[in-house]
């Protein structure tokens, strides 16, 4: 992998410029070269009456998160961090899995638009580039109790643009990778138009189910299905229709996840 380079900075009309008049017209932008999470704004927005289609992004993080509380790695200069609030209408809280999947293949769409190569998913929420993690999804929300469904929801993508200087901190080297190696002008600004765009259109329609399943990184592969039980291992057979991984035991019990974590041995990249 080459040096870092820049990646460039957000722009509010950068952003905008590569974005469908109908995505232009939807979305909401709020650009700030640095935040302590796009999401924890976001959601503070949301709390506040914010309209669907508001959208933050960020050149950096000081406390970005991932899932189960874990830190996001959300450095200066090399990655894109952005926020998208939804307001869904009577989407059950079951099925907000949904949201994160349909970003996750928004995400892989808008990497190999720019030519950043084939993307593929880990199951549930994390994008994959030659066999090494460029995107974290992180999707929070609120249930409207009355109604049963939510109120709200807060889609937060991370996404590694480029290699940070100095390479990835040690516990990161050999897990984490960029969507780019070498110089894309405008390259934020280009991707963050694309992600958007793609999650809009899945989410106002699109069809994204089928290609979720197609693109996923475990169906075949044995893993490790972590839970607050413990670790069990277990072979990957399938995403369903409602995007749960279905799984199989060794001691031949079949189970569907819908939530929950799980980790996998990727083989070393060939190329």
């Amino acid at each position: 992998m080459s040096a870092a380079f820049s990646a460039g900075a957000l722009d509010p009309q950068g952003v905008a410029q590569h974005l469908s008049p109908a995505c232009r017209a939807a979305l909401r932008l709020q650009v700030q070269p640095q935040v302590t999470s796009t999401n924890l704004l976001l959601r503070r927005q949301a709390e506040q009456g914010a309209p669907e289609g508001t959208a933050l992004l960020a050149d950096a993080q000081t406390a970005g998160r991932g899932r189960l509380g874990r830190q996001f790695y959300s450095p200066e200069g090399t990655g894109l961090y952005l926020s998208l609030l939804l307001r869904p209408a009577a989407l059950p809280l079951d099925r907000a899995v949904h949201i994160t999947t349909m970003a996750a293949v928004a995400v892989c769409r808008a990497i190999e638009e720019l030519g950043g190569g084939p993307a593929q998913i880990k199951w549930v929420n994390d994008v994959f580039l030659h066999g090494r993690k460029v995107c974290g999804i992180l999707t929070e929300s609120a249930l409207n109790a009355q109604a049963g469904c939510l109120d709200w929801a807060v889609v937060g993508i991370g996404v590694n643009v480029c290699p940070p200087a100095g390479g990835f901190p040690p516990e990161l080297d050999g897990v984490a990778g960029a969507v780019f190696d070498t110089p894309l002008p405008d390259a934020k600004n280009r991707l963050a138009a694309a992600v958007l765009g793609h999650l809009w259109a899945c989410y106002t329609g699109a069809p994204y189910a089928a290609e979720y399943r197609r693109r996923s990184l475990v169906v075949g592969r044995q893993i490790r299905v972590i839970s607050p039980a413990g670790q069990r291992s277990a072979l990957a057979l399938d995403v369903d229709d409602d995007c749960r991984l279905l799984v199989q035991y060794p001691d031949g019990r079949r189970e569907a996840l819908s939530t929950g974590e799980i980790s996998i041995r990727l083989a070393p990249d060939p190329g």
